[in-house]
């Protein structure tokens, strides 16, 4: 389907589509509606027609059954006339939609009307006056039925205006309700239609705000939307370079700055051996805090070199099949002296379990973890490592008994740089970057890194596929 030019034509148009066959179903409605109440007023004009048209057939027949019993001079001409007359009516009569009975009632009053005046027409005067009477009482019988006409007419016409009322109604509901499941379904249509740029637009910015440069940005709909989708893509384009800029300029620095630290950091080292000479308790202090300074200034930007390999060495994965209990049983040795040092209960609960992996990486994963689960849980605390299965997945539970992490900061934590409130019963300090170097790994894999909500503590998950296409 064509998109308009705008995202108001598109809605402009949407609205005219949902309404046509609401419209049609109006209009169809009132034609029907019009048609009805033409055929009420034929059917009461006819019904009308009958009843007039009867009376005065019965009020003629009256007038030839007294007219045939009288001899006065200039008869005749009044026998004419009402014969014209009863003519007339009949013929009124006869132009009506009747019944086949009531037809045939109506041409047997007409022969008899006939022959009457035949016989009151002719010399002698009167004629046969045994056959006139009898004429003039059949003609008086049949007066009665001619006044039945009227009604029975009457009565057919309401019950055809009745079924046919009943037709047009039923009509009516089958097209209410056909033209509003057709309203209903383009309306459904068309709110797909509408909303596919719109969910485009939102993924799009989704993935800008997730940091996921990779894939470009295309929005289909109205002009002004494609534009906007447009502006988005550059935006993207933009951030990669960004990106790309910072990478070169951390990893300038980091290399610029090595080198002086080095030297900075072994003066310190000698100064402290006092191989320049011995120092005074004031000057071994000063020395102490140069030394421990450039230490952690070191370990810094050791920190921030492995992050920067590690962007490199996530797109580069040496597989080969490890297992999964090995694996965290290393990671696990070197932190077995600090859980010692804080009184901590380590328990490991992993099933003989294999994955295609890179264990340099896989193992770098869960020594951050590990490491971050023994740093965070307080003195006395438990830290338990967990290894299942879920189908095609391996499932490792880094959990510990610490502050935790706040809802707020689940997705973010993951973030390069990202120091969130530390809440371990003493200050932990640290880049930033760990966890973000743990992501890259895992996704690398074709896994996913994430923190569950728990009762207490921090619940750090790695789903990982058991078989990894080289």
């Amino acid at each position: 389907m064509a998109y308009p030019r705008s995202f108001l034509g598109l809605c402009l148009a949407s609205f005219v589509a949902v309404a046509v066959p609401l419209v049609a179903a109006l209009a169809y409605s009132a034609w029907h509606s019009e048609q009805l109440a033409e055929q009420s007023r034929h059917a009461v004009f006819n019904a009308a027609q009958a009843a007039r048209a009867s009376r005065t057939l019965v009020n003629r027949i009256g007038s030839l059954e007294r007219l045939a019993t009288l001899s006065a001079p200039g008869i005749d001409a009044d026998v004419g006339r009402v014969h014209a007359s009863f003519r007339q009516v009949a013929q009124e009569l006869l132009q009506l939609a009747l019944e086949a009975d009531q037809l045939a009632t109506l041409k047997k009053t007409m022969a008899q009307e006939e022959e009457l005046y035949a016989l009151l027409s002719t010399a002698p005067r009167r004629g046969d006056q045994q056959r006139v009477t009898a004429l003039a009482a059949g003609l008086a019988e049949n007066a009665s039925e001619m006044l039945a006409i009227s009604t029975r007419v009457a009565d057919r016409e309401v019950t055809r205006l009745r079924a046919q009322a009943e037709s047009v109604q039923l009509q009516l509901v089958l097209l209410v309700v056909f033209s509003t499941a057709v309203a209903l379904a383009l309306a459904m249509a068309l709110t797909r239609h509408i909303a596919r740029p719109i969910a485009q637009l939102d993924a799009a910015i989704r993935q800008l705000g997730s940091a996921h440069f990779e894939n470009p940005i295309v929005v289909r709909g109205p002009d002004d939307l494609r534009t906007l989708g447009e502006r988005l893509d550059w935006l993207r384009r933009r951030l990669i370079e960004l990106e790309q800029e910072k990478n070169r300029f951390l990893r300038h620095l980091s290399h610029e700055l090595k080198t002086p630290l080095t030297a900075l950091r072994e003066g310190a080292e000698l100064l402290h051996d006092e191989v320049g000479g011995p120092l005074s308790a004031p000057q071994r202090r000063v020395v102490t805090i140069m030394r421990d300074n450039s230490v952690k200034l070191q370990r810094l930007i050791e920190e921030l070199l492995d992050y920067q390999r590690a962007l490199h060495a996530a797109a580069a994965l040496h597989l080969k099949r490890v297992s999964l209990k090995s694996l965290i049983q290393e990671a696990m040795r070197p932190h077995e002296l600090a859980a010692q040092a804080k009184g901590l209960q380590i328990a490991v609960e992993a099933q003989a379990g294999s994955v295609d992996a890179d264990p340099e990486k896989l193992r770098s994963v869960f020594d951050n973890l590990i490491g971050n689960a023994v740093k965070f849980t307080p003195a006395g605390g438990r830290v338990s490592v967990q290894a299942s299965s879920s189908g095609e997945q391996a499932l490792i539970d880094v959990i510990d008994s610490g502050p935790g992490v706040p809802a707020e900061e689940r997705e973010s934590i993951f973030d390069s740089f990202f120091r969130g409130r530390a809440k371990a019963s003493t200050r932990v300090e640290g880049s930033g970057l760990g966890l973000a170097i743990a992501r890259e790994f895992v996704e690398a894999h074709g896994g996913r890194i994430s923190v569950l909500a728990g009762e207490r503590g921090a619940h750090f998950r790695v789903a990982l596929p058991r078989r990894l296409a080289a």
